[in-house]
């Protein structure tokens, strides 16, 4: 087989579908340890509220995605391990050789030590159980209020249920917004009940039990703690990794021919699990399995966060810059931009009225990579 991609979201079909748009003759093969069917896992976080069945998310069938793009695809074929050495693959019953290879391995929930039922939504299948879960049921404690958790919330909130939201930071998307625009998100976020600096213990007869001491009554409790890269096949075939998949500006790893891509991809310590980082990087990684070295570039790609209850717009400074929060706040919304000492926009997050201003502010800043 001419390339290989292992992963059936959406870093995987996009490359292949990017390699079309250039040669209609190579030979793709695409292998899925799930169904391989393409959806949009970014509205997994906000499907409830609309109705949206787990049926209803899937944009193709995996046999029309291979019509399509005219590749090879194996379904429910989950791949054991890599053999760099010998440019093959081993699905357990059988090998597969490859001339290039892509990793496009996504990423797994942030598992948090809290014993009990604790649900997580990563995909379809997931969502499915979470739905079933949901059926007659009114409160729900969400662990975990990050990205991911914040649009739950809203989703969830939107969906009419009860929702209280803990974690260990003091804000919400403490990790990306400076605390002016997470105490916007707090307080217009209306209906959500928020823990903050609290740690669930476990999950026990109804009762999530907290490291204070308390404990509080749920139906259902939905960890949305984070993602994790996944790099244990990189790691044992001996691939270097760190948060990620560790790739060069060509996107290729550690190991010759073996390329990485999306959420399992670490380029620059940067680790970036959102849409558009994937879309600019399988046009130049489309052209590098082609034999066109094309070095990826990232521009700024501000994150709309999906809490239309709250509107928020973030694309938050490269780790480890240097400079300072400067934020504004009037009635309707609340604008932060951070600074280097020389007065430089590194990056912001936009609040409420302030959305507006995203892409004058966004030509403003420099290239993430």
């Amino acid at each position: 087989m001419d390339i290989v991609i292992i992963g059936g979201g959406l870093a995987g079909y996009q490359t292949a579908k990017e390699i079309r748009r250039t040669d209609r003759h190579v030979r793709l093969l695409l292998i899925s340890s799930d169904s391989a069917d393409f959806y949009s896992k970014p509205m997994l976080s906000n499907a409830l509220a609309s109705k949206k069945t787990p049926e209803s998310l899937v944009i193709k069938k995996a046999h029309e995605m291979a019509a399509e793009l005219d590749i090879e695809i194996l379904p429910h074929s989950p791949v054991e391990a890599i053999f760099p050495e010998k440019k093959e693959i081993s699905l357990g019953n059988r090998s597969i050789g490859y001339s290039k290879l892509v990793l496009a391995l996504g990423a797994d929930p942030i598992r948090l030590p809290v014993e009990g039922e604790v649900l997580s939504v990563n995909d379809l299948s997931d969502y499915a159980r979470f739905r079933e879960a949901l059926a007659g049921k009114k409160r729900v404690a969400l662990l975990g209020a990050g990205l991911v958790g914040c649009e739950f919330a809203n989703d969830l909130l939107a969906g009419g249920f009860d929702v209280d939201v803990f974690d260990i930071a003091s804000q919400p998307l403490g990790r990306l917004v400076p605390a002016e625009c997470g105490e916007w998100i707090r307080a217009n976020l209306k209906g959500v009940n928020w823990h903050f600096g609290a740690n669930a213990m476990r999950f026990e007869n109804g009762m999530l039990h907290l490291s204070d001491g308390n404990a509080l009554p749920f139906d259902v409790v939905l960890s949305a703690a984070g993602l994790k890269p996944r790099t244990g096949l990189a790691m044992n075939a001996g691939m270097a990794c760190g948060r990620g998949i560790m790739v060069d500006r060509f996107l290729e790893t550690s190991s010759r021919d073996v390329y990485a891509i999306g959420d399992c991809m670490e380029i620059e310590g940067l680790v970036q699990p959102f849409v558009m980082p994937i879309m600019h990087a399988s046009k130049a990684l489309a052209s590098n399995l082609l034999g066109n070295r094309v070095a990826l570039r990232f521009p700024a790609m501000p994150v709309v966060v999906k809490t239309p209850l709250s509107p928020t717009v973030v694309s938050p400074p490269r780790p480890g810059s240097k400079g300072a929060w400067h934020a504004e706040a009037e009635e309707g919304g609340v604008k932060s931009v951070f600074l280097d000492e020389g007065g430089k926009i590194l990056g912001f997050c936009l609040c409420g009225k302030y959305v507006s201003e995203k892409n004058s502010l966004s030509r403003a800043l420099p290239d993430l990579l």
